[in-house]
């Protein structure tokens, strides 16, 4: 076995599937995007380079500004409470004996549920006459217009949105926190209690450090995801009211498939990527740690 994976021509004949593959499925869409991202190019006609027209008509684009200060606010509220939530989640879980499958599998579930199907639960939950407060209404309380608000920097419709995320994939980040805790050797908590370490402590300084690479993984898929962020928004609000919930996604599908601006899609598509690119850079810089036996 060692023989047959030093050879060169093996090794690229194991590769060869999964690269081709990468580079048909992935890299030529990304370089055609690129390539639009220049053009003039509605579908129908073939393109038309244009050259930098499309990147100048994103800085008086006013849509782009609400998309663009919405992806990042959920790029730090998904990554922030995500880590927060998930740690406390699998620190709880990975203590108990007594129905942790159960609520492992309550807590995870969302995560594998519709997106679309749960943006319309949710929608019809916050309707201003259904939902949360219909059932306000019959205590004499008038519930707020949770997804019509557009009061303040960041209005209350990305919070509540924001916070159905949240509870939608926070199951994701405590399952990887879970499966990595579950690697450290038990010896060395029980080392660190004969010297009369606390499980607060405990956590803080052996289980925290020896899972930062995982955390660097699960911050990092957050963040995409939260860059992507699409099917939650586009089925509780479409973006409205008056485009305030848009985020890069949504506008990308509303000038692309709407409005049939492929090109200018595509512009919005290269900046997205390039904010993932970024962002994921930052993480792993952040999260850049040394292995450690367990």
């Amino acid at each position: 076995m060692d023989k047959l994976l030093r050879s060169k021509k093996n090794i690229i004949l194991f590769i060869a599937p999964a690269f081709i593959l990468f580079t048909f499925v992935l890299f030529v869409p990304i370089c055609q995007s690129i390539y639009y991202s220049f053009c003039d190019y509605k579908g129908l006609t073939p393109p038309v380079f244009t050259g930098l027209k499309n990147y100048k008509a994103l800085l008086h684009d006013k849509t782009l500004r609400f998309a663009l200060k919405n992806s990042i606010f959920f790029l730090i509220f998904s990554c922030v409470s995500q880590l927060i939530v998930g740690l406390f989640l699998a620190a709880i879980l990975t203590n108990i004996k007594a129905g942790r499958n159960l609520f492992k599998n309550i807590i995870y579930l969302p995560c594998v549920l519709s997106s679309a199907a749960l943006g319309l639960m949710w929608m019809f939950i916050f309707s201003p006459k259904l939902g949360i407060n219909q059932f306000l209404a019959q205590y004499g309380i008038e519930g707020p217009l949770w997804l019509m608000d557009t009061s303040g920097f960041i209005i209350l419709p990305m919070w509540v949105i924001g916070f159905v995320c949240l509870w939608q994939y926070a199951g994701q980040s405590m399952m990887l926190y879970m499966a990595q805790i579950s690697g450290i050797s038990k010896s060395i908590y029980e080392a660190s209690y004969i010297d009369g370490c606390t499980k607060t402590k405990s956590f803080r300084y052996i289980t925290i450090p020896l899972i930062k690479p995982m955390v660097g993984t699960a911050v990092s898929l957050n963040a995409i995801g939260s860059l992507k962020f699409f099917d939650l928004i586009f089925n509780m609000t479409e973006g409205g009211p008056n485009h305030r919930t848009e985020v890069l996604a949504t506008h990308l599908y509303l000038q692309g498939f709407k409005h049939n601006k492929y090109g200018y899609a595509s512009t919005i598509g290269v900046i997205l990527l390039a904010l993932c690119l970024i962002t994921t850079g930052v993480i792993n810089k952040f999260f850049k740690t040394e292995n450690y036996e367990m």
